[in-house]
């Protein structure tokens, strides 16, 4: 339709169009265009109502019209024979009644108008591009009649404008939508949390509870199975979460947040999070396999853990790591301690940091015996920090920055490098050794690149990676992909390596790491052998998993041997190998070398008399041996 510049349809659609441009909201540009029309034509009252998704109709605007009777006519279904804006919507056409108080169009509605003195109505459909009728525009008549030519150019000009108004406001909604809505999972994401959680602060009184909601093990699901089985169940939990009565959201990759009304106390807190952990027990199916689904939670209250949302939110980001540190699929309410915990793990983590870039990370070594010659077969690079004061201290004080993927990796490489160096010394110089045990962090395993990573370091140096040692902890198996991890230590094994089960006993299912996971070697923890000769239950154990490793083939290592009675006490039992201060306590290279040169000349030069170091030690270089002559040498 073409209008003269100085028409008043023209004018019309020259206003609304301005109007669209300048961000004015659709039930606003709906009441402007409403009353424009009925100025243009006297004799009608105009009305605009959309069409939601599911078929409703919804008033926006009908500035004649009393406020009774757009409450009366919003949810109304669309259908044959619901008025005329229902009956058009529903049809897609135009309808046109003249006569409300006789029209079966108009039966089930007519009390409602016909008390305010209208009697006709014509209605028209407002469609989308791709035929969707998302709105209707009517006028209604105090007289029995139809539209008059002008009207009809009134009503064409407005349903097209309409047309547009309700396209950009459909825009304007899918960006709202991205801009607070998490399209994955449909839940509302970290600008909606933002701007809701500031809104509940802003409140007269806010009662409320925090919960951050971590998915347990994602990127191994995502590593293992894929990113489509990851993204399925991302959306299993956020399904489940919306089921809960708080108001969840997605703000980050595996991480939701949940505000919980109404929460005044920690244990309120707590059991609606038992709640959430509980909807996560049921597995769902996915690609014919079962998953079932786990999350670790931290929750704050409001009052009691912070009084605004930067407090809250970090202290529940506290809670959440103690929670994971603890025992994921778990739940924590945050603690005064675990604030002071968190910012003593980030500056240690900042110390090793600054030490790594002055190059303070030093090896030490300590030697690992035969119990049954006092031989020593190898020795176990420990990391040690040097202090700006020049002071040495252990990997103890400094524990918490294994913590951090970025650190473990970069400390992983500085002791390799370290390791390949003293091993290349002491073959150069024909100091009698065999192997070398170096830890590994799960960080060194998530990456992918431990193969490449340890060639690399000991290509440098020409020394084979016969001898190494590889030592791994159960939250190895237990918090990284489990068959990604028995591949690679397969792998290792393959290239000549050994790999050591570290501080065995003190993690969860054990005896199933034994069967799931092929390692060499089982190093009983400190906290068992200290008992040995005072606590029947600890020696128990200590004999029924010495027993169970030499029917599996392994050989047994004990940590932290102290006197010689507990050597005694563990070569009697049938471990093998021990370690600890009472043979030596961990040295730098040099001192290494020379106490493995003091074991090869006097095996009691040392000073050790008992009867589990008594013989000299037999063992001379494996250079060439092979993997299987190398791991024969521990027997």
């Amino acid at each position: 339709m073409s209008f003269t510049p100085q028409s008043p349809l023209h004018a019309l659609q020259t206003e609304i169009l301005e109007a669209i441009a300048t961000g004015l909201s659709f039930k606003d540009v709906a009441m402007l265009l409403c009353r424009r029309a009925e100025a243009l034509a006297p004799d009608a009252l105009c009305t605009i109502a959309t069409v939601d998704e599911a078929g409703l109709l919804r008033p926006q605007a009908a500035p004649s019209m009393p406020d009774d009777y757009l409450t009366s006519t919003d949810g109304i279904a669309i259908g044959e024979g619901v008025g005329s804006c229902g009956t058009a919507a529903f049809r897609g056409t135009p309808v046109e009644v003249i006569d409300i108080a006789t029209d079966p169009l108009w039966a089930p509605y007519k009390a409602l108008v016909l008390p305010l003195g209208l009697q006709a109505c014509w209605s028209s459909p407002v469609a989308a591009p791709d035929g969707r009728v998302v709105a209707t525009f009517a006028f209604y008549y105090r007289s029995q009649r139809g539209p008059t030519p002008l009207e009809r150019d009134i009503v064409a000009t407005c349903v097209h404008l309409c047309t547009i108004a309700t396209a950009h406001a459909e825009i304007q909604r899918r960006n709202r939508r991205l801009a607070y809505y998490d399209q994955l999972t449909d839940l509302r994401n970290r600008r909606s949390f933002d701007q809701n959680a500031a809104e509940m602060l802003a409140g007269p009184d806010p009662v409320f509870g925090l919960l951050l909601v971590d998915i347990d093990h994602l990127k191994v699901v995502n590593d293992t199975r894929g990113h489509v089985v990851g993204d399925l169940l991302i959306r299993e939990v956020a399904g489940r979460l919306q089921h809960l009565g708080g108001t969840p959201y997605r703000i980050g990759g595996d991480e939701f947040a949940l505000l919980v009304p109404d929460c005044r106390d920690a244990c309120a807190l707590e059991a609606f999070a038992h709640k959430a952990l509980g909807k996560m027990v049921a597995p769902f199916v996915c690609d014919d396999s079962e998953i079932v689904p786990s999350v670790t939670i931290g929750g704050v209250v409001y009052g009691r853990d912070g009084r605004d949302f930067d407090t809250l939110r970090q202290n529940a980001d506290f809670a959440l790591y103690h929670a994971k540190r603890r025992q994921r699929g778990g739940y924590a309410g945050f603690a005064r301690d675990m604030r002071a915990a968190q910012m003593a793990r980030t500056e240690t983590i900042a110390r090793v940091d600054r030490a790594l870039a002055d190059q303070r990370i030093l090896t030490h070594y300590q030697p690992l015996v035969r119990l049954d010659t006092g031989a020593i077969v190898g020795v176990e690079a420990l990391a040690r920090m040097r202090t700006p004061a020049g002071d040495i201290v252990s990997a103890g004080a400094f524990h918490a920055a294994f913590a951090d993927p970025t650190v473990s990796l970069r400390l992983t490489d500085v002791m390799l490098a370290q390791v390949a160096q003293d091993i290349r010394t002491w073959l150069d110089n024909a100091i009698p050794f065999r192997h070398v045990s170096i830890n590994l962090s799960m960080a060194d395993f998530q990456r992918g690149d431990l193969d490449s990573r340890l060639s690399a370091a000991f290509a440098v140096e020409g020394v084979s990676l016969e001898h190494l040692v590889l030592e791994v902890t159960e939250s190895v198996f237990m918090d990284g992909p489990g068959k990604e991890v028995a591949r690679a230590i397969e792998r290792l094994r393959g290239k000549g390596m050994l790999v050591a089960l570290d501080d065995f006993g003190t993690g969860f299912a054990s005896l199933t790491h034994l069967l799931s996971f092929p390692v060499d070697i089982i190093k009983i923890d400190k906290c068992f052998i200290d008992k040995i000769l005072t606590d029947r239950p600890s020696r128990a154990i200590v004999e029924a998993l010495i027993d169970i490793a030499r029917k599996l083939g392994m050989n047994t290592v004990a940590e932290g041997v102290e006197d010689a009675a507990q050597a005694e006490c563990l070569r009697d039992m049938g471990c093998v190998l021990g370690q600890g201060y009472h043979f030596a306590r961990p040295a730098d290279a040099k001192t290494t070398w020379q106490l493995l040169q003091l074991f090869a000349k006097a095996p009691n030069a040392a000073g050790r008399e008992s009867k589990a170091s008594v013989a000299p030690p037999r063992l001379q270089h494996a250079v060439g041996k092979g993997a299987e002559a190398i791991r024969k040498d521990w027997c």
